[in-house]
């Protein structure tokens, strides 16, 4: 009988339908906020983008609104990885607007560095970039587990996701 391949895929991908409901709970919070009472506090989250942008009358209030976010998408399993901070602006009526990418892949420098991490384990396993994830086989279901685990305890700039385990 031969030995069976176990695998799973690492990846960055991001549950976009997590990431809009984390925005509309941030909205309803921030509304019912007095500290932003009477002020302007928008949430703009661009799907076809890739970006949320958030605008306040301060860099304070655009940081408190930055927080009630990352709040948010923690309480439903989302990496504050996932966004990256792209710039920060002046808007109309003094306002500062602030925007963030929405980061769901793993950049090639970045995938590159989680093979090197991989084979300097000196497991008996296979990682294969396959573009936007990267797939990793091996027989010893610990092996794969034991990657899984180190790779989480680094520090990526990529949200990393491990699905299709098997």
């Amino acid at each position: 009988m031969a030995v069976k391949e176990h695998g799973f895929d690492i990846s960055a991908k991001l549950d976009m339908q997590e990431l809009k409901n984390a925005v509309i709970q941030s909205q309803k919070e921030i509304e019912n906020r007095y500290d932003f009472k009477g002020l302007k506090a928008e949430i703009d989250f661009n799907q076809g983008a890739k970006t949320i942008t958030l605008i306040s009358s301060s860099d304070n209030k655009v940081d408190a609104m930055y927080d009630i976010l990352i709040s948010k998408m923690n309480k439903r399993g989302l990496s504050i990885n996932s966004l990256d901070e792209a710039k920060k602006d002046d808007s109309s009526g003094g306002n500062r607007k602030y925007v963030y990418a929405i980061v769901d892949s793993i950049k090639q420098d970045e995938a590159k560095q989680i093979q090197t991490e991989i084979k300097n384990l000196k497991l008996k396993v296979k990682a294969v970039n396959q573009g936007d994830e990267i797939r990793v086989t091996g027989k010893n279901i610990d092996d794969l587990q034991t990657i899984m685990k180190h790779l989480k305890s680094l520090d990526f700039k990529s949200p990393l996701v491990f699905d299709n385990f098997k």
